[in-house]
């Protein structure tokens, strides 16, 4: 078996935990970046508990989650932004055949809409709203694109000067490109993307809607990015 050959087992393997319709539900339930129950987990993805309970513990089992306890509840996240980027980029290559398929129910339709509209992609916005803001910062000379994704000494300064802390940790790049699903464009994630989303529900730019992943500007964040950035309230209510 050659060095090359040698992958191809851990990539089956790989492949194959995500080869399941009720762990991929939990692992896009996920990637709202917040640790979920087990119960909650099983809600989501029309399950039993048991059969959730046992659809995690093999995720869990194969580095894709990371668990933990608090009394007698039982908390999952996934594993590290790596994991959150496989999931996302394997959900932008079935989003043509998503997109095209009509929702089912009034509330489907709702919740896809919303999500389209914003959205948190583990610990950053996606969505139109990840957009406008990746476009908004690349207009004002404070991300550069050309060379892959990359804060500008002057987006350095932006950041600073909006309050909006960087925190570099470990090898994790300071601004990466993602590829956003429903756009079919990147967005802005790294340590910039996850900075600017933890600032925008911290001090109530953005606000999520329900318990999953789709989050909406307040009026104190259509003008907070208006002065900062430019963006006008019409496109992030779009």
């Amino acid at each position: 078996m050659t060095e090359k050959d040698a992958e191809a087992p851990g990539l089956a393997r790989l492949a194959a935990l995500i080869a399941d319709e009720t762990r991929a539900a939990c692992l896009l339930a996920l990637l709202d970046g917040r640790a979920w129950t087990a119960g909650e987990l099983a809600r989501h993805s029309g399950v039993a508990a048991s059969t959730a309970s046992e659809h995690l513990g093999k995720l869990v089992a194969g580095g894709l989650l990371t668990e933990e306890r608090q009394g007698r509840r039982r908390y999952v996240r996934l594993a590290d932004e790596r994991v959150a980027q496989l999931v996302e980029d394997l959900a932008a290559q079935v989003a043509p055949e998503a997109v095209g398929r009509r929702p089912r129910t009034l509330r489907a339709a709702s919740t896809g809409s919303a999500l389209a509209r914003g959205r948190t992609c583990y610990d950053h916005l996606a969505g139109r709203l990840g957009i406008a803001l990746t476009d908004a910062l690349t207009g004002r000379g404070l991300l550069r694109q050309d060379t892959g994704f990359a804060l500008t000494d002057a987006g350095l300064g932006w950041f600073e000067a909006a309050g909006i802390a960087l925190r570099p940790t470990g090898r994790r790049p300071l601004a990466r490109a993602c590829l956003d699903w429903t756009e079919r464009r990147p967005h802005l994630a790294g340590v910039a993307g996850a900075a600017l989303c933890r600032h925008a529900l911290d001090t109530g730019w953005c606000v999520r809607i329900g318990s999953g992943r789709a989050v909406k500007v307040t009026e104190a964040g259509e003008r907070a990015l208006s002065e900062l950035l430019g963006i006008e309230a019409a496109a992030l209510r779009a």
